[in-house]
C-alpha cells in the first residue's frame, strides 16, 4: 500500500520525471483508490529535521501505516529456469526471488564492490515474505526477462529482507520519505555504488518501472554529477533525522503524566476501540500504557479505553475466531476485515496485554483469547526446538484470506443441526450473500452473546457450548485447506517478545506449561543466538545463526529475561541480563548524544548509523533499553544504569512534552510512569518465595517489581532478609521497607 503525505521542509528540486498519473486499487482497502504520484520529485532539506517536529510524526505514522500489504502463498513454485546469488541465502523472502532472471545479490560488500568495479548504480529492493505488492511487482517485473535484462545490464540489483536487515531498510525508507513523503513495501531505491541513495519509491507497474530504469540509466551516463549532488543532499537529510540534543534532567511530575494521558485519550474511538478512523492497528504498547496509568490513577475512563478496544478486537475479524491469534491490522474502523497475515510480534504482545487486562478485570473473554492464541502459536508458529517462527502469509492459492473465510453453503454442509446452525451463523454474522466480498464471510461477532442467547431462548452457557463445538468442526475442516505460507526464520527480538507473552500468561493463569514454553525458548536463544561474550545474532534458520544482532535484539531479550527472573527468582537470568546490558553499552552507546545506536560498532557501516528513538507496533529499542536499565538498576542498585536511563528520558523530554500524537512514544511514557510513581520493590525471602510471589502476581499491580530467594541472597534488596523457617514479604519503595509480613493479603494492602 502506498500512502501520500507532504513534509513541510525547504525543498530543493534536483531531478523531476513527469509521467501520467497511475491509480491502482489495493485489495486490502477495498473500494479505496490510492494515488501514486504522477511525477517523481527528488527533494529534501538543507535544514536539520527536529525529531520532535510534526514532520517526524508523519514519518513515524507512515512507517506504521504503510504496513498495509496483502500476501502471497510462499509455497508457490517458480519455474526454475535461472538461479541468482540469492540461492545461497536462508531467508524465505530472498529465496522467493532466487530464480528470477534478475541477477539479484544479497546485501553485502560483494555487491557494492561489484557496483564500484563495473561502475553501475545499485537497485536496492526491499520487502518481506508476506508482502502482497512485493509479490505483485515480482510477477510483473522481476520475473520478466525483458525487464531483467535492463536491470542486469545497467545496475547491480540487491534484494533485502527487511525483517533480517531492518538497519538497511531504515536507511532507504528514510530516503523514500524525504523524497516524496511516502513509503511502503516493496521499497525500491536507486543508489550510487557506495550505497548513498539518490532516489527511492515503492511499487511500480511494469511500464512505469521500465521507464524509470531507462531514465536512470540515461542519467548515469549523461549527468553523473547531478546524481552525486542528489546523493550528498539526501544522505545529509537522512542523518539529520536522528539529531537529538543532550538535555539536563528535569523534575517529572504527575501533572506531566496526566497531560500526556489525556492527549492519548483524545485519539481513542470509544465506540469501536482503537484509534479513531481506519485502518486500525492493535498497537499493544499503547494500551499497556493506558492500562497501567488508568489503574494507578483509578481513572475508569482510561480503563474503558482499554477494555472497549480489547473487547472489540476479540470479537472482530482481526481475531481468528475459530483458530486463535490476531492478524496484523484491520483495513476498516470496526476491526472487521483484517489484513490476514499473522505476525509473531503482534501475537506475543497481545497475549501479554490480554493477560494483564485479565489480572485486572477477570473477564473470561480475555482468558479465552490468551488460551486460544497460545494454542495457535504452538500449533502453527513453534519449532521442535522451542523457537518461534516469524509469520503466516495472508494469501493461499493466490487469494487474500482464502484460508480463513467461508461461504454460507460451506457452513450449512458442516452443521447438520438446523437450530444450532442458525445460532452459529447468527453468532458470527454469517449471511447467504456473504459479509465480505465474492460471497465470502469473515467470522466476527457483532451482537452481545447474552442477547443472542436470550433471542433463541437458551442460557449463555448453552450458547457457548454450541459455538465451541462447531468452532472445532470448522477448524478441523479448515485444516484440510491449502495453508498460507510460513516464514520460518527465527528472529531473536521477536522470540523474546513471544516469551514475554508466555510469561505474562503464566502470571495471569498459573499454567506451568506457559512458563515451560517461555523457559525453553529463552534457553534456545541463549544457547544458539548468544556467544560467550554476550554478543547476539539476530537470525536463526536451518540450524544456523546469522546476522549480528541489532539493539532491539538486546533490549527485548533483556526485557524477557528480567520477566523470567521475576517469576522464577533464578538469579542466572539477572546475570545474563547484566552481561547483555554491558555489551550493549560497550558496542551501541553513543557518548555524544547519550542514546544507543541501532547497529553495533562492529557492523560494517552504512551511509548513516541510525537511532531508533520512537515506538511503533514494536516498542522502540531505545525506550526498551532505557526501561531495562532502570529496572536492572533497581534490582542491582546500580546508580550508573539508573542515571543512564534518566538521561535518555531527559533527551527525549522536549519531544514527549509537546507532541500532539503521543501514541508513537508509549513505551517512553511507560518509563515516565515508573519515574513519577515510585516502584514497589516486593522482596520475598524464604522457602515459599516463588509460590507467594505468584499468588501476589495474579492481582494486577502495575508499579510493582518482584525479587526473591529461598535462601540468603547477595542482591542488595534481598541481603540480610532471610529468616530460617519463615517466608517473609518486604514491601519497599526507594530501598525503604515497611515491616515484613508473612500473609499475602497483608502484603497487598501495603501496596495500596
Amino acid at each position: 500500500m502506498v500512502i501520500t503525505t507532504h513534509i513541510s521542509i525547504h525543498e530543493i528540486s534536483v531531478i523531476e520525471f513527469n509521467h501520467t498519473s497511475h491509480l491502482y486499487q489495493s485489495p486490502s482497502t477495498k473500494g479505496t483508490f490510492i494515488h501514486v504520484k504522477s511525477h517523481i520529485v527528488w527533494s529534501y532539506s538543507h535544514q536539520s529535521l527536529s525529531f520532535g517536529s510534526m514532520n517526524m510524526f508523519r514519518f513515524l505514522f507512515i512507517s506504521l501505516f504503510i504496513l498495509s500489504n496483502s500476501c502471497k502463498n510462499m509455497s508457490q513454485v517458480h519455474q526454475e529456469k535461472h538461479s541468482n546469488q540469492l540461492i545461497h541465502e536462508s531467508s524465505p523472502y530472498l529465496l522467493q526471488h532466487a530464480h528470477n532472471p534478475v541477477d539479484w545479490h544479497p546485501w553485502g560488500e560483494e555487491a557494492l564492490a561489484k557496483a564500484k568495479r563495473e561502475n553501475k548504480l545499485l537497485i536496492v529492493s526491499i520487502g518481506y515474505a508476506a508482502c502482497h505488492w512485493c509479490h505483485v511487482m515480482e510477477h510483473e517485473s522481476f520475473e520478466d526477462s525483458t525487464v531483467a535484462a535492463i536491470m542486469n545490464e545497467h545496475f547491480v540489483p540487491i534484494k533485502v529482507d527487511r525483517e533480517e536487515r531492518p538497519d538497511v531498510d531504515d536507511v532507504y525508507m528514510a530516503a523514500a520519505q524525504l523524497v516524496s513523503g511516502r513509503g511502503g513495501w516493496p521499497l525500491n531505491a536507486f543508489a550510487l555504488p557506495d550505497g548513498r541513495p539518490i532516489w527511492a519509491g515503492t511499487y511500480f507497474p511494469k511500464d512505469r518501472w521500465v521507464d524509470i530504469l531507462n531514465q536512470f540509466a540515461k542519467l548515469k551516463d549523461e549527468n553523473y554529477a547531478r546524481l552525486e549532488k542528489s546523493a550528498d543532499h539526501l544522505t545529509q537529510g537522512i542523518k539529520s533525522l536522528d539529531e537529538i540534543v543532550v538535555a539536563q534532567p528535569a523534575q517529572y511530575t504527575k501533572e506531566h503524566l496526566d497531560d500526556i494521558a489525556m492527549r492519548f485519550l483524545a485519539q481513542i474511538d470509544f465506540k469501536d476501540g482503537g484509534r479513531q478512523g481506519a485502518p486500525k492497528f492493535p498497537m499493544p504498547n499503547n494500551y499497556e500504557f493506558l492500562l497501567r496509568y488508568g489503574t494507578l490513577e483509578q481513572n475508569q475512563r482510561v480503563q474503558e479505553a482499554v477494555f472497549v478496544t480489547l473487547d472489540k478486537m476479540a470479537r472482530g475479524g482481526i481475531y481468528d475466531q475459530v483458530g486463535g491469534g490476531f492478524s496484523r491490522y484491520s483495513v476498516d474502523g470496526i476491526w472487521k476485515v483484517p489484513h490476514f497475515e499473522k505476525m509473531l510480534y503482534d501475537n506475543g504482545q497481545l497475549i501479554g496485554l490480554y493477560s494483564q487486562a485479565y489480572r485486572l478485570s477477570n473477564r473470561t473473554l480475555y482468558q479465552s483469547v490468551v488460551k486460544e492464541s497460545l494454542e495457535f502459536v504452538e500449533r502453527e508458529l513453534t519449532s521442535s526446538e522451542g523457537a518461534f517462527y516469524s509469520s503466516l502469509d495472508a494469501d493461499s492459492e493466490g487469494e487474500e484470506g482464502k484460508f480463513y473465510v467461508w461461504k454460507s453453503a460451506e457452513i450449512d454442509a458442516l452443521i447438520d443441526d438446523e437450530n444450532e446452525r442458525a445460532i452459529f451463523k447468527n453468532y458470527y454474522t454469517i449471511t447467504d450473500q456473504g459479509n465480505w466480498e465474492h460471497g465470502n464471510n469473515i467470522l466476527y461477532v457483532t451482537k452481545d452473546p447474552m442477547s443472542i442467547a436470550q433471542d433463541v431462548d437458551i442460557d449463555i452457557e448453552r450458547l457457548e457450548q454450541i459455538v465451541k463445538k462447531w468452532d472445532q468442526v470448522i477448524l478441523n475442516k479448515r485444516s484440510e485447506r491449502i495453508r498460507p505460507g510460513l516464514d520460518d526464520k527465527i528472529l531473536t527480538s521477536w522470540n523474546a517478545i513471544m516469551s514475554k507473552g508466555y510469561i505474562e500468561a503464566y502470571k495471569a493463569f498459573g499454567d506451568r506449561h506457559y512458563l515451560d514454553m517461555a523457559e525453553k525458548n529463552l534457553h534456545f536463544l541463549i544457547q544458539n543466538q548468544m556467544s560467550e561474550d554476550y554478543r547476539l545474532n539476530r537470525n536463526y534458520k536451518d540450524g544456523k545463526s546469522s546476522i549480528n544482532g541489532f539493539l532491539d535484539d538486546y533490549a527485548l531479550l533483556i526485557d524477557a529475561l528480567l520477566a523470567m527472573y521475576e517469576v522464577t527468582f533464578d538469579e542466572s537470568w539477572i546475570n545474563i541480563s547484566k552481561g547483555l546490558t554491558d555489551y550493549a553499552i560497550e558496542h551501541f552507546y553513543n557518548e555524544e548524544n547519550m542514546m544507543f545506536h541501532y547497529t553495533s560498532d562492529i557492523d560494517p557501516p552504512l551511509i548513516a548509523r541510525k537511532l531508533e528513538l520512537a515506538d511503533n507496533v514494536i516498542p522502540g529499542s531505545n525506550s526498551t533499553i532505557a526501561r531495562d536499565l532502570l529496572r536492572l538498576g533497581e534490582i542491582l542498585d546500580d546508580k550508573q544504569y539508573k542515571a543512564l536511563s534518566t538521561q535518555m528520558f531527559s533527551n527525549m523530554w522536549p519531544t514527549l512534552s509537546t507532541v500532539n500524537q503521543p501514541s508513537f512514544y508509549s513505551n517512553w511514557m511507560q518509563l515516565l510512569i515508573e519515574m513519577v510513581n515510585p516502584i514497589y520493590e516486593v522482596a520475598i525471602v524464604g522457602s515459599d518465595a516463588v509460590q507467594k510471589a505468584h499468588q501476589m502476581m495474579t492481582s494486577y499491580h502495575p508499579n510493582a517489581t518482584y525479587l526473591g530467594s529461598d535462601q540468603e541472597s547477595k542482591l542488595p534488596l534481598l541481603e540480610h532478609k532471610y529468616i530460617s523457617g519463615k517466608t517473609m514479604i518486604y514491601v519497599c519503595q526507594n530501598k525503604t521497607c515497611k515491616l515484613p509480613v508473612q500473609d499475602i493479603n497483608k502484603a497487598l494492602s501495603l501496596m495500596k
